[in-house]
């Protein structure tokens, strides 16, 4: 079939696939559900989720702080009418299942059958606020729970309904803002915090920076396009390829089902990024063969016969780099690396049917640059050429030390997370969390499944004193500022039945005391915050509570210590613990980051080292694609730990994306000398001749690669920041690396074995 025939039918089966693409990108829909970030297939997770089916989820809830106008107390009679109100409203909110607030705590107290709710709090009775305050603070579970220690502050708490999607989510605080605003508070007098809260910002940012990055990205990508090339052609083929292949990844993303996250947003930019390099290595080799005069049909089969190889093998390496992600437990990241895997075959794919077709289809273009002026690259990269070998050693010597340098600051990476940790220190969602742990008991939630033995319940006397004493522990030595357990229920109604009084409030000392009281909880147990802490048969209960977001080290060795002190301290015959809850999983997750990071990195290298292995037949090879690669790689980890950026879950996967978009150059470079050796004996002038033909795609890739990379360090999330910041900077010394001690490695490995090399390039497809 002619070329021409060929490219037409070519567009026209890509245009109806794009067309089904962008119906099935119209349907994708932002996701941020903080469920996805557990360690899919954990023992642990399966465990949480049943534990969650009896008790409920244990970040279900939103907290809104109230500060009390200057001046003023949280017991002032106006500021406690305004808090009663908010309270009203927010109970009658839909996906609302209870509200805790100062302003409806009651400490109860049973007279004959029946029960007495008496309020703790009389906005409408001024007189009684100095009592009121003074049985506040003596009453346990009241201050730095709902009230701040400091009187200047309060909190209302809302259970939400389980796993609250985002669009209901939003109505429901939208309806609270607007409230707070009716009644007078200024934006800097409340907080918001929650899984619900933080839920709606991502997904909004998400948006909001996807279209950002990728417009960022275009105009940068126009720019370096324009300047290497002078051609409109040369600009606007690029951009149709790649935004073709991302409307392609994004599809097959939406038609599997799979929403737009943290993780799959950077999708776009990346495959923008990345896309661009064998484009840009196809039309560099297209220009080249025109401007030596050859015919626009033998050009453009020379360039895809030359260039086949090496842009496969490049495609292959880099998809893998992404693919190896898929060894993640965390599903964000599982579906990141393979969706944008498969985008970048896609993006090979296109780039060697789409490009061609379109190339093929237009007039032979006029070059802006004559031929005579076209020897300014050369001149360039002949000159650095010449500097890197006359100063091999001091290269060599210079990247050893480096070297040496980044692999001992590297040893100071620490793997390090919290539940905001993709947010900056001054984002003001951020800053909210951190009023609930200046003011009150904090946001991070804990849970520990309690199971008595066989024949007891968690009211037996033995079973409630165990529990004491580990809640001792927990406010003594584990950092829990507010918790709430079976043993609360048991404290609470034996107050109740004495009247109400503080004093009363502690168990029973004898089990006919306790047989009493457990018979009047069934009077309790429409009290949702006592429903919550036990069984109705009571055969299970739970220790819940908060407490600050202290960061993933400091909570493995926290958690370790428990777990030593309930092994050493506790009667498992008596009751069985368990640790659980969404910020364990969370912390699991990190113990997973460092197996993960070098078992997908490992997989990485293993599968470049076979495929050129495979290739190339020669170690010696194999040890010049490596090096080269994975000295940028240990360089920017050294800069990592001087810089003192933790590993976490968006900060893990820069090493394996980097060396597989690295390695490109690197395969490039390798194919296109094997081609010089076929018809230039000498090494050193093969090499040479690779170095002018291949360098200028090099720094020109590099470049688009580099400053794509760069404009994610807008992002106002600290994780994508540095996957911007640290992937450009790999990228920047790893073409530093290729340009230096690629040669000198060639040169210095096959200076007697050039034959090894000079092996029939395998065809990719003809």
């Amino acid at each position: 079939m002619p070329l021409r025939k060929l490219s037409h039918l070519i567009l026209l089966v890509l245009v109806l696939l794009t067309g089904l693409s962008v119906y099935f990108v119209a349907q994708l829909r932002f996701n941020y559900n903080f469920n996805d970030f557990y360690p899919a297939g954990d023992p642990d997770l399966a465990y949480y989720e049943k534990y969650s089916a009896r008790f409920g989820n244990d970040n279900d809830y939103v907290l809104l702080g109230l500060e009390a106008p200057a001046g003023r107390t949280v017991f002032d009679s106006q500021f406690l009418t305004h808090v009663d109100s908010l309270t009203r409203f927010i109970q009658q909110r839909p996906h609302i299942e209870h509200v805790t607030s100062p302003t409806n705590a009651t400490n109860p107290v049973v007279e004959g059958l029946g029960v007495f709710n008496v309020p703790y709090l009389h906005p409408a009775e001024p007189a009684r606020r100095a009592a009121d305050s003074a049985l506040v603070y003596r009453t346990p579970g009241l201050v730095d729970n709902l009230i701040a220690r400091d009187a200047r502050a309060v909190t209302i708490l809302f259970q939400t309904s389980p796993n609250l999607s985002k669009p209901p989510g939003d109505s429901m605080l939208a309806a609270v803002r607007t409230e707070l605003a009716r009644q007078g508070f200024a934006e800097n007098q409340y907080h918001l915090a929650g899984k619900l809260v933080a839920q709606s910002i991502f997904v909004d940012r998400l948006q909001r920076e996807l279209m950002v990055f990728m417009s960022l990205s275009v105009v940068l990508v126009t720019v370096l396009l324009w300047f290497t090339f002078r051609t409109w052609w040369g600009v606007v083929l690029p951009l149709v390829v790649v935004l073709g292949a991302i409307l392609w990844g994004l599809g097959l993303m939406s038609a599997c089902g799979v929403s737009i996250d943290l993780m799959t947003a950077l999708l776009p930019v990346m495959l923008f990024v990345v896309g661009m390099s064998d484009t840009i290595h196809i039309i560099t080799r297209y220009v080249t063969e025109l401007g030596y005069g050859t015919a626009k049909r033998e050009a453009l089969l020379i360039t895809l016969k030359e260039s086949g190889f090496g842009s496969g093998l490049s495609a292959l390496t880099t998809s893998i780099g992404f693919f190896t992600l898929m060894t993640s437990t965390i599903r964000p990241i599982y579906n990141f690396g393979l969706f944008t895997g498969i985008a970048v075959l896609l993006t090979f794919l296109l780039s060697f049917t789409l490009l061609p077709a379109m190339l093929m289809l237009l007039k032979k273009p006029q070059l802006r640059v004559p031929r005579s002026q076209g020897h300014s690259w050369d001149g360039v990269l002949g000159r650095m050429f010449r500097t890197v070998l006359a100063r091999r050693r001091l290269v060599v010597t210079v990247s050893g030390l480096i070297l040496a340098a980044s692999i001992a600051s590297a040893m100071q990476i620490r793997i390090n997370s919290a539940l905001l940790d993709d947010l900056s220190k001054n984002d003001p969602v951020k800053l909210d969390f951190r009023f609930f742990e200046r003011h009150f008991a904090g946001v991070r939630p804990f849970e520990l499944d309690l199971q008595p033995a066989d024949g007891r319940t968690v009211y037996d006397l033995a079973v409630l004193r165990q529990t004491e004493r580990i809640e001792n522990y927990l406010q003594r030595d584990y950092g829990l500022n507010f918790l709430a357990s079976p043993v609360t229920i048991v404290k609470s109604v034996r107050k109740a039945l004495k009247g109400g009084l503080v004093e009363e409030y502690r168990l029973p000392d004898s089990e006919s005391e306790l047989r009493r009281i457990v018979n009047k909880i069934k009077l309790f147990r429409k009290k949702p915050e006592f429903r919550a802490l036990a069984l109705p048969d009571g055969r299970e209960g739970r220790i819940t509570g908060r407490m600050p977001d202290v960061g993933s080290i400091k909570a493995d060795a926290l958690n370790a210590n428990l777990r030593r002190f309930l092994r050493q301290q506790t009667d498992s015959t008596v009751v069985r613990t368990r640790l659980t809850g969404s910020a364990n999983l969370i912390d699991k997750n990190n113990e997973n980051l460092t197996l993960n990071m070098i078992s997908g990195m490992s997989i990485d290298i293993v599968m470049v080292t076979i495929i050129v292995l495979a290739l190339f037949r020669s170690l010696r090879m194999t040890a010049i694609v490596l090096i080269p690669n994975l000295v940028p790689i240990l360089i920017v980890a050294g800069v990592m730990g001087l810089a003192g950026v933790s590993m976490k879950v968006s900060t893990s996967i820069i090493f394996t994306i980097a060396f597989g978009i690295a390695v490109d150059d690197t395969i490039h470079f390798i194919s296109k000398l094997k081609l010089t050796l076929q018809h230039e004996p000498n090494l050193f002038k093969a090499v040479r001749k690779t170095y002018l033909m291949a360098g200028k795609a090099v720094i020109v890739t590099s470049l688009i690669l580099v400053g794509g990379f760069s404009t994610l360090i807008f992002s106002s999330f600290d994780g994508t920041f540095y996957v911007g910041l640290l992937i450009g900077l790999t990228l920047l010394f790893g073409v530093v690396a290729e340009l230096t001690l690629l040669p000198i490695l060639i040169i210095y490995f096959y200076k007697h074995k050039v034959k090894e090399i000079r092996q029939p390039v395998p065809a990719l497809g003809g």
